[in-house]
């Protein structure tokens, strides 16, 4: 049986970070711990990978960022902030963009086991939790931002979806909403999981039962929101409110409203999330939810930079930054026996 050093920590009764020092011969770690750890060692004869760790003194100065959308402005103002504070430490930042597309994603994470990049940060992945852990085990370094993944060599950054989501429904039924239409993301995403589940959440602590009439799919696009909410007013039931899962599709939806005549938020309030630049400045400005995208790219880099550089296990391994519902004019407006639309 081959032994990992989360199974060394575990006999030890130490996190994985203590196994890690000992093994590198830390100064932090005391003389009992150091024997204690080394004696579960030698009794699992556990064999570091010393083919990842001989790598991994090969330094290209170099970290590659992994996005599902580089023209999405959500995942440019990440890379804005893991690329400042990359190169403030003397690093270089390779943009990998997978365009949606699981096997390019899983191509470009595969320049780490090629020691073309040092690092990787995945921004959203796709890729099935197994695939990222398997090559985390492996001794390569991986953070990510948006999705939380329990490895003890992989920090993470995230917001809560949940809570949000909640938040935007709670302010859409204080306006007197009760019909309110959904447009998700993608199937696979777990940002859209989690803003459903808030969605469902809210409607349940507001006593509002669940149509799952009103929920559709935007892929996180433009063109998806557009044609989501063309397929919404296609099947003729009442709504007076949308929350988009993101302001790019946000966007579809106010494109379909113009060309139909819909005023918003008058007949139709809308509320989407990212806080993307171009959000405040549409006509009437988009309620959204703020996310701190640069800071969230920032933290994960350093953080990341910070454990390859020490090659240690990081003891805080997941960051949740808070995120802010903003007001606008998009559903500054209190329903008061307006018709709901169909």
């Amino acid at each position: 049986m081959k032994f990992k050093i989360i199974d060394v920590a575990t006999r030890a009764g130490v996190a994985p970070a203590t196994v890690s020092r000992v093994l590198n011969d830390s100064s932090k770690v005391t003389p009992k711990t150091r024997d204690k750890v080394m004696k579960i060692i030698n009794e699992l004869g556990y064999q570091p990978n010393a083919a990842a760790k001989n790598l991994r003194s090969q330094k290209t100065m170099t970290i590659g960022v992994i996005v599902p959308d580089i023209s999405n402005s959500y995942f440019s103002e990440v890379i804005k902030g893991i690329e400042n504070i990359a190169y403030s430490k003397k690093y270089k930042v390779v943009i990998c963009d997978t365009e949606n597309n699981e096997e390019k994603e899983l191509e470009f994470l595969n320049l780490l086991t090629t020691r073309t990049i040092d690092g990787v940060i995945m921004v959203a992945p796709m890729l099935a939790n197994e695939v990222i852990l398997q090559i985390a085990d492996n001794g390569y370094a991986i953070g990510i931002v948006g999705k939380q993944i329990d490895h003890d060599r992989i920090p993470c950054i995230v917001t809560d979806n949940v809570k949000f989501s909640m938040k935007v429904i709670s302010h859409l039924v204080e306006l007197g909403h009760r019909e309110i239409a959904f447009i998700n993301g993608s199937a696979h995403a777990v940002d859209s999981y989690d803003r459903l589940e808030g969605y469902l959440k809210a409607l349940r602590e507001h006593h509002i039962p669940f149509r799952p009439e009103l929920i559709e799919i935007g892929n996180f696009n433009e063109t998806g929101g557009y044609e989501a909410i063309h397929r919404l007013f296609a099947k003729k039931i009442p709504f007076t409110a949308v929350y988009s899962a993101n302001d790019e599709m946000a966007l579809g939806v106010y494109r379909a409203c113009s060309e139909l005549g819909i005023q918003i938020p008058m007949q139709l309030a809308v509320v989407g999330v990212d806080n993307n630049r171009i959000s405040k400045y549409i006509t009437p400005p988009l309620s959204t939810v703020n996310q701190p995208k640069y800071t969230m790219g920032a933290l994960l880099v350093e953080k990341l930079i910070d454990m390859m550089n020490e090659n240690e296990y990081a003891e805080n391994r997941v960051f949740k930054v808070d995120s802010e519902l903003l007001i606008r004019g998009s559903s500054d407006f209190k329903k008061n026996g307006q018709e709901s639309l169909k």
